[in-house]
C-alpha cells in the first residue's frame, strides 16, 4: 500500500519548490543544491539526503541525455514536495520520452548502461513511478523517499 496518496491536508502540509533547468549536464548541480537547501528547512538524515541526491541526479541525467536532440534545446522541470514524513521529487521533460515497457526488464539483474540509472533509482527510492509527461509528451519520473521519524 502506498503511503504517498494525496489528501487535501497532506497537500496543505507540503512545502513545494519548482526548478526548471536547461537540459544540459552542467546545470544538474543546481538540482542537488536545491535539495540541500530544502534539507535546511526540515532535517533529513545524511543517508536519506545522500540517497535522494544520487537518485535525483540520475533522473535529471536521463532527461539531459535522452530527452532532446544533441543541441540541448530543451528544459527539465524538477518539483520537490517536502512533507513531514516524506519527500516527493518529480522530474519531467518534453523530449522524446520512453515507454514503460522499455524499463520493465531493468529490475532483473541484467543491467546495461542505459538501465543502470533507473535500477539505482528503484533501489534508492521507496516508491518510483515512470511514465509519460503532461499531455502524453516527454517523460515524467516521480520518486518518493520516506523520512525516518
Amino acid at each position: 500500500m502506498s503511503r504517498s496518496t494525496g489528501t487535501p491536508q497532506a497537500a496543505a502540509d507540503a512545502r513545494t519548490v519548482r526548478l526548471t533547468i536547461p537540459a544540459k549536464a552542467e546545470y544538474i548541480s543546481l538540482v542537488r543544491l536545491a535539495l540541500s537547501g530544502l534539507s535546511q528547512t526540515q532535517q533529513l538524515p545524511d543517508d536519506t539526503l545522500g540517497d535522494l541526491k544520487l537518485a535525483v541526479t540520475e533522473a535529471c541525467s536521463n532527461s539531459v541525455r535522452h530527452a532532446y536532440t544533441d543541441d540541448g534545446a530543451g528544459s527539465v522541470e524538477i518539483v520537490y514536495e517536502l512533507h513531514p514524513d516524506r519527500l516527493i521529487v518529480e522530474v519531467s521533460d518534453n523530449g522524446g520520452g520512453f515507454t514503460v515497457a522499455e524499463t520493465e526488464g531493468m529490475n532483473d539483474g541484467a543491467l546495461t548502461e542505459g538501465g543502470l540509472g533507473i535500477a539505482i533509482m528503484r533501489e534508492l527510492a521507496d516508491e518510483l513511478e515512470l511514465g509519460p509527461g503532461k499531455d502524453g509528451q516527454g517523460s515524467r519520473l516521480r520518486l518518493v523517499k520516506f523520512i525516518p521519524a
